[in-house]
């Protein structure tokens, strides 16, 4: 899927159509990529516009966000150069509860995208080296109220039970 982040596409739908998950739920929508953004401050902080200071701003938990959740690219830090960028996806919502405001995995997204009607996520990439930081997209998950296809095999019971 071009144009998307790894973690993106590794949360994006397989297979049948698109936005559908193998067992049918609805899940990814509202997709806003942030690329003209970050192109037109990088372009500012080079000309000498912005200092490092403002876009070097990742606070320590961040930081460890990006080492423990993360995500590794193949993009180097447009900042510093020393570095590939890590993703880091974090959720919001009210129906998560304590959960909200937290990063998460890919595979924590995948499963959570079938548990919850609706919770949105903030893809940051980020510098452990230099402190570079920017929001790169924001889209959301969950069923959208529809419940996943259950295998019946697991709930039928016999007359026996």
């Amino acid at each position: 899927m071009p144009g998307l982040s790894p973690l993106l596409r590794q949360t994006a739908p397989h297979g049948g159509g698109a936005n559908t998950y193998p067992d049918g739920v609805r899940t990814q929508r509202q997709i806003v990529d942030y690329a003209l953004r970050r192109k037109a401050l990088l372009r500012r902080f080079h000309a000498g516009l912005v200092e490092t200071e403002e876009v070097c701003d990742a606070g320590p938990y961040l930081r460890r966000a990006a080492k423990f959740h993360g995500q590794p690219t193949e993009t180097t830090c447009p900042v510093c150069r020393k570095e590939l960028l890590t993703e880091v996806s974090w959720i919001y919502g009210d129906e998560l509860k304590h959960a909200a405001g937290s990063a998460r995995t890919p595979d924590e997204l995948a499963k959570m995208a079938n548990l919850f009607e609706e919770f949105n996520v903030h893809v940051v990439e980020v510098c452990r080296s230099c402190g570079w930081n920017h929001l790169v997209q924001s889209y959301v998950l969950g069923t959208h109220g529809v419940r996943p296809h259950r295998s019946r095999s697991r709930s039928r019971r016999t007359a026996a039970e």
